[in-house]
């Protein structure tokens, strides 16, 4: 069978000999070393997928991913919800009038975002009804003043449904300071919990009633909140809804609001990623070494192969292609273990639960209670491609030693 001069002779150079066991050592803990990094590199990756993951669909899931106002209140709601949905990307519309205030109760208080929503299609545009812990959407009631609170003010406060509490609002006045507060009293009709700091800082109220807080008709709102298919192409298409609707309307997505969240968490994952892209570096750096040592080891077969005809170009692709089997293996070996702890680190702890009985993600600390992973293939395309290129490129110098062996002198001390 017909087999390549440098790739017969780069492979068995990499199986193990009696007098070069120590060589062998070395080129092993190289593609261990590759394996590891690889693999530790894949499952982080994939955890801050699933972190990044979770936060998108629980913080994003009450924030609206837009809002188109028109500057002051609007009359007709309904007929720019209606133009809104024609767009392809749009999932849904609904009112919203936001307002900012405190919460007091009993002494205590703290600041709030207050979101006037429609109960009756606020399912179309929010997470809101999946994450009610008590109480109902349809309690609220246009004229009752319910509210629906977070968990995390509930528990500041020590409300439970039923309870009443006082909405501070600021308003613009003819008085010497230029802002007057205005009271207003709420009863707790609901309870959310998204597990993230909204639920420390949002509230809902009807918008009938949020728009007479604002001294608004009845049936005004400050504007109308979208859902998108594909929430990351929120400025485009932000863009491209005011550009239809013309001027008089403004549009803001949740890239200005929520954005730097986001931003921060990308650049964690980016360089949490060239951290342990440096395990990868320390393992090829072996190889150099790995390499250079078998160069030497190998000096006196150098120039046997030489006087025997083969070339300087011939005896760099053999060590080329050694140290390219030991990336190749470790990199492919840390690859499966990667994804395989991927797709798999959610039971993996679950069951180390189980096992030492600790709670390893309390809901109580955590707004996760269980580890999240999302595998995503271009991460695992990238570390692999990474790893690969600089097996590769550590084998270039060690290599080129070996070319330029010279047969004689090696073959006088041999």
């Amino acid at each position: 069978m017909f087999r390549p001069f440098s790739l017969y002779v780069g492979s068995r150079y990499t199986r193990a000999k009696k007098r070069s066991h120590y060589v062998s050592f070395i080129s092993l803990t190289s593609m261990l070393g590759l394996t590891l990094g690889v693999m530790a590199l894949i499952l982080v990756l994939s955890v801050m997928n699933g972190f990044q993951r979770e936060m998108s669909s629980r913080i994003l899931g009450l924030v609206p991913h837009a809002v188109i106002s028109a500057g002051g209140p609007l009359d007709d709601w309904q007929a720019l919800a209606e133009r809104v949905r024609q767009h392809p990307q749009v999932l849904g519309a609904a009112p919203l009038t936001q307002l900012e205030g405190m919460l007091s109760y009993r002494g205590s208080m703290q600041p709030i975002q207050v979101s006037g929503i429609e109960p009756a299609v606020e399912a179309q545009v929010s997470s809101l009804p999946g994450s009610l812990q008590a109480g109902r959407l349809e309690a609220l009631v246009p004229g009752e003043y319910g509210v629906i609170i977070g968990s995390l003010t509930a528990w500041r406060f020590g409300l439970t449904l039923g309870d009443k509490l006082t909405l501070i609002v600021p308003e613009l006045s003819d008085s010497p300071g230029g802002v007057t507060p205005r009271m207003h009293r709420l009863t707790v009709v609901g309870i959310f919990k998204v597990g993230a700091e909204l639920d420390g800082s949002l509230a809902m109220i009807h918008r009938a009633d949020a728009a007479q807080m604002q001294r608004w008709g009845e049936d005004q709102v400050q504007g109308v909140r979208i859902r998108l298919d594909d929430l990351y192409r929120a400025p485009q298409i932000s863009a491209q809804l005011s550009a239809q609707l013309g001027q008089g309307f403004a549009t803001e997505d949740w890239t200005r609001t929520q954005g730097s969240l986001f931003s921060a968490m990308q650049m964690e994952k980016t360089m949490i990623g060239l951290l342990l892209l440096l395990i990868i570096a320390v393992a090829a750096f072996n190889i150099i070494a790995t390499l250079i040592m078998v160069v030497s080891d190998k000096r006196t077969d150098i120039a046997i192969l030489r006087t025997l005809g083969a070339t300087p170009r011939q005896i760099m692709a053999i060590f080329m292609i050694q140290g390219c089997i030991i990336g190749f293996s470790g990199t492919l070996a840390g690859a499966l273990l990667g994804v395989v702890g991927a797709l798999n680190v959610s039971r993996v702890v679950d069951w180390l639960e189980r096992i030492s009985g600790q709670q390893v993600f309390s809901a109580d600390v955590y707004f996760v209670s269980s580890l999240p992973s999302e595998l995503q293939g271009v991460d695992v395309a990238l570390v692999v491609g990474a790893a690969l290129s600089l097996s590769f490129l550590a084998t270039l110098y060690p290599a080129w030693r070996a070319a330029q062996t010279q047969p004689a002198e090696a073959l006088r001390y041999a």
